[in-house]
């Protein structure tokens, strides 16, 4: 057992007995850039706990029947969301959110990747990436929150919108779709885009960097309690194991930057 999950299981030991909490069906609906972390640590989580984690995963945002603010408008359950902060701001603006229960997990960033063995333009600088994109013949990017922002923002701040239009491609992200990078992988797409932790882990890329700062909207993987959390002590008890110290070694390995615990 890795040093990491054996002092997680540890802290969550100690939580069980002081709380005393029931074991409990906890469920969860995550977006794609955390599941990663989520579905490493999950299983560590329910062995100290005695609960069982129900999962059900989404886009953050976006048009798709599928996305976590449709589903809880829609009436579906779930003690805990998982999800991109701008996702999360939407479900406070709907007032489906418990004011106060917002838990920051980690810090991500949006990459690009091609097919592997093709060569890696230059993305290092506004005018290279500007570059980049009018040279590609077709770009791929997420329906999530990254290529919302890519599409909408993003591509107008580089002044390329109009003129890469015609050759982009938006993603369906999990459950029904798949990453970008599996779209690039294929050769389907010369370029594609998307949250790091959702790229670096498909096989048939190679990760290219992530976009110039000018173009990278600050992105935190939050989680918060919807207020038809039936089961709050457990969830907020999993957001809590989620962001501690000692899950930051899976945080980092996923493509993310651990914040300080909360």
């Amino acid at each position: 057992m890795p040093r990491y999950i054996a002092c997680l299981f540890a802290v969550l030991a100690t939580f069980t007995l002081a709380t005393g909490a029931a074991a409990a069906d906890v469920k969860v609906m995550i977006s794609a850039g955390f599941f990663g972390v989520y579905e490493e640590l999950g299983p560590a989580f329910e062995k100290a706990t005695g609960h069982k984690l129900v999962t059900t995963r989404g886009p953050s945002v976006g048009d798709s029947p599928e996305a976590i603010p449709t589903r809880l408008s829609r009436g579906e359950a779930a003690d805990v969301v998982i999800m991109d902060g701008v996702g999360v701001d939407l479900l406070d603006q709907k007032d489906l959110t418990r004011p106060g229960s917002r838990v920051p997990l980690a810090e991500s960033f949006i990459g690009m990747v091609v097919r592997a063995g093709q060569p890696k333009p230059d993305i290092s600088t506004m005018d290279a990436l500007r570059k980049t994109l009018l040279a590609a013949k077709s770009i791929a990017y997420s329906d999530s929150s990254s290529g919302t922002y890519l599409s909408t923002i993003g591509f107008k701040k580089l002044g390329v919108a109009d003129e890469i239009a015609g050759k982009t491609r938006k993603v369906r992200g999990p459950p029904s779709g798949e990453p970008v990078a599996a779209v690039v992988a294929r050769g389907e797409a010369e370029i594609g885009f998307q949250q790091v932790p959702e790229l670096i882990h498909v096989p048939g890329i190679d990760f290219v960097g992530t976009v110039p700062s000018e173009v990278q909207p600050p992105t935190l993987y939050v989680g918060a309690l919807p207020k038809s959390s039936q089961q709050s002590d457990a969830a907020m008890a999993l957001l809590h194991f989620l962001s501690s110290a000692d899950a930051a070694a899976v945080i980092t390995k996923a493509g993310m930057k651990p914040l300080p615990p909360h």
